[in-house]
């Protein structure tokens, strides 16, 4: 794996890039952590010791083994059960920035794929996904042409990604695009767990007028392991009511609304 950034300083940064270690390989070293993240072994060994508390892997000699409970991460089923009150009044809160006639993507994110249930009565209105549950549960109301990119498909995520997908959303273009990501920050924009999935996101971001992140309070101002957008690609950040009213004041000034209500 190939170092994205200079220095992982923060415990939030090592803790996504020990989290993506394991997803690769069942064993990491200390001294893998400690080279990729220019750190001490000490400060490897206290974040090895605080995942274990947390149950997110098992501490080894010289290392760290992964337990079966960090599959939740990647996989669509277990994601979309973190948080999902959240989710649920975001969903709603994001619908209300849809209009009939409007063209959007949706990735595959979990928190973006409860905009779906909210927008089923909106007449016409069309759909470009790669995310699969969104199709299946928008394919039965004739009012929503649904538009499914091409490519390799992601089991555990549900989601089409890869270099055809990418090639395929270039050939359209949308009014709004609703995306998520792991983490967003002031300091380095839009970050993922998942390179080949944020690669989607990006090249739908890349091809809308308009550009929403729904993503819950936890996730802003926290950092994951790929950068892959810049602050500036959004036009507003949909969130729930336990964000830091501080925070919302900070992107305020860098012009990037965000909104905890309804538009209507």
């Amino acid at each position: 794996m190939g170092k994205t950034t200079k220095e992982a300083n923060s415990f939030v940064s090592r803790k996504q890039i020990i989290l993506s270690f394991l997803k690769e390989a069942d064993y990491v070293s200390c001294k893998e952590i400690q080279d990729y993240c220019d750190v001490s072994g000490v400060t490897i060994r206290r974040d090895f010791a605080a995942l274990e508390k947390e149950g997110l892997l098992i501490r080894t000699h010289g290392g760290a083994k992964k337990r079966k409970s960090i599959d939740y991460l990647f996989s669509y089923d277990d994601r979309i059960k973190l948080n999902k009150e959240k989710k649920e009044y975001i969903g709603r809160v994001a619908s209300s920035l849809i209009k009939p006639h409007d063209i959007i993507f949706i990735d595959c994110g979990s928190t973006v794929s409860f905009l779906t249930k909210h927008i089923v009565k909106i007449n016409p209105l069309t759909v470009i996904t790669n995310s699969l549950p969104i199709v299946s549960e928008l394919i039965g109301f004739e009012n929503i042409k649904i538009i499914l990119i091409g490519g390799e498909i992601d089991n555990k995520r549900k989601a089409v990604h890869g270099y055809s997908a990418i090639q395929n959303i270039s050939q359209y273009h949308a009014t709004k695009a609703f995306i998520g990501a792991d983490a967003i920050s002031l300091s380095n924009g839009l970050t993922s767990l998942n390179e080949r999935i944020a690669s989607v996101t990006l090249k739908m971001a890349e091809n809308s007028d308009q550009v929403f992140l729904l993503c819950d309070s936890t996730k802003i101002e926290t950092d994951s392991l790929v950068k892959f957008a810049p602050l500036s690609i959004v036009s507003m950040v949909v969130t729930d009511k336990d964000v830091n009213q501080n925070t919302v004041s900070r992107y305020h000034d860098r012009g990037i609304p965000i909104i905890t209500e309804s538009k209507h």
